[in-house]
């Protein structure tokens, strides 16, 4: 990306800093200091400082290409400052983030890149720390990203290590991926998977079934049969005036919602539940799925805030939706046998979604993991027993680890042999669908579960797990 070519407009007097740069600057301070969502500060950002098109997408640029590769930035800081990250001022290492980003990753001229930096560090920081700025670019400018690769790699021999340095990964998560493709016989697609978690996602689109239509110019999805992206035109346009028809929504969260809704015909007068539903997006597409085949849909949702963005998603379906406030873990007990379909989109990392949330990857733990399976578990649980005998249950987590994907499931199963069975995921998926290219599970292990994991570098979708269960 050039940086000539986004014409930046400086603002005038005392304060140099050019506004695409004040904004990537704003947003990463807030996300280290603040653990804010860039997703969702960085547009609001971009409209309150009213940037032009073209510096809105180098700011753009500017903050995610930043946040992606933060961890591998953060090594070289340290080599050339020959100090940790952390013994750095915030504002001080994120003005350096900015500018080895601009260095490293972008065609800026080496001059403006140093010289921005600086001067966002003499208006944020101390005095003392703008000759530290400097000196620390200059370091890292005599070098292209190819050379303080080696550098880094100088001397790492474990091959996961080296994908977490290549890919600016953490080496933990690069080998739970490694773990989870190894399940389904694909751990050779690891390095392309680690890449497509760099690459800057485009913006999909959900046409709510019966409410929602493509518009000129849609580009259909590859695989779900109501998505779509746009070739030109602004989404956010597009959706707010759609009177509740489109909504943003990633084509794997379409399918993991499709797979629950079409996996056996709809009877009228069906009763589902969303179990975790906030903030709606799915819940939107069930309902829509729910108007057409004249069901009702009850999206239950255990935090208030997010219960009211429910009833905002869904609120063209009033007469089919139902939203409740109530802990998940205990619907079964208070509604046992009510539902005759149930979406458990249990909490969890989120690793699925690293194209997205481009500082998750940093500020994630493998201890998450193992924080979040006992609720996962105690969800789908609960999901059971809400359902009705002979229903079905689609367990979702936007997350690959088999810590919340095929361990839950297969505890589950393991543990309750008299009221549940694996349902074949991948046949309803390509009942929607047609053909995909899926890993099949290991049968070597005990139960084998005929789940569906989708990927970003084979689908390019969100790396969504959906498992279906049948209530006996």
């Amino acid at each position: 990306m050039s940086d000539r070519a986004h014409r930046p407009t400086r603002t005038r007097g005392s304060d140099s800093i050019q506004p695409s740069r004040r904004v990537a600057f704003t947003v990463l301070m807030a996300v280290d200091a603040d653990d804010a969502y860039a997703n969702l500060l960085l547009p609001h950002e971009i409209a309150r400082a009213r940037l032009a098109t073209n510096d809105a997408a180098l700011a753009t640029e500017l903050c995610y290409g930043t946040l992606r590769r933060r961890g591998h930035y953060d090594a070289i800081i340290e080599h050339a400052a020959h100090r940790t990250i952390d013994e750095i001022d915030a504002p001080v290492r994120n003005a350096l983030r900015l500018g080895a980003h601009q260095l490293l990753a972008m065609r800026v001229a080496p001059h403006a890149a140093v010289n921005e930096s600086v001067a966002l560090a003499r208006r944020h920081a101390r005095q003392s720390s703008v000759g530290f700025v400097n000196g620390v670019l200059r370091t890292i400018s005599r070098d292209d990203d190819a050379t303080w690769l080696d550098r880094l790699a100088d001397g790492i021999t474990d091959a996961a290590d080296l994908r977490a340095i290549r890919y600016a990964h953490p080496a933990w998560i690069a080998r739970a991926f490694r773990t989870a493709l190894a399940a389904e016989g694909r751990e050779a697609e690891l390095d392309a998977l680690l890449a497509a978690d760099n690459d800057a996602p485009r913006v999909n689109v959900v046409a709510l079934p019966g409410v929602g239509r493509l518009p000129e110019g849609a580009e259909p999805n590859r695989y779900s049969p109501v998505g779509f992206r746009l070739s030109h035109g602004d989404p956010d346009a597009l959706v707010n005036g759609s009177d509740g028809g489109l909504r943003v929504q990633d084509e794997g969260s379409q399918l993991a919602a499709l797979m629950l809704t079409r996996s056996t015909p709809v009877r009228a007068g069906e009763r589902w539940l969303d179990l975790c539903a906030g903030p709606g997006g799915k819940s939107a597409l069930l309902a829509a799925e729910a108007a057409a085949g004249r069901a009702t849909l009850v999206a239950n949702e255990i935090t208030p805030a997010r219960a009211d963005l429910v009833r905002r998603a869904t609120e063209r379906f009033g007469d089919v939706v139902e939203v409740r406030t109530a802990d998940g873990r205990n619907v079964g007990a208070q509604h046992p046998g009510q539902f005759d379909r149930v979406l458990v989109d249990a909490p969890c990392t989120g690793l699925g979604a690293l194209r997205r949330r481009p500082e998750a990857r940093w500020r994630k733990l493998p201890k998450d993991v193992a924080a979040l399976s006992d609720l996962q578990a105690e969800l789908l649980r609960s999901a059971i027993a809400a359902t009705a005998a002979g229903g079905t249950i689609a367990y979702v987590t936007c997350s690959p680890h088999l810590g919340e994907t095929r361990a839950i499931v297969g505890d589950v199963l393991r543990r309750m042999p008299e009221s549940v069975t694996a349902i074949d995921a991948p046949n309803v998926l390509r009942s929607i669908v047609g053909d995909i290219d899926l890993g099949e599970p290991d049968p070597t292990r005990t139960p084998a579960i005929p789940n569906v994991q989708l990927w970003p570098h084979r689908h390019g979708t969100d790396a969504m797990y959906v498992a279906l269960l049948r209530k006996l």
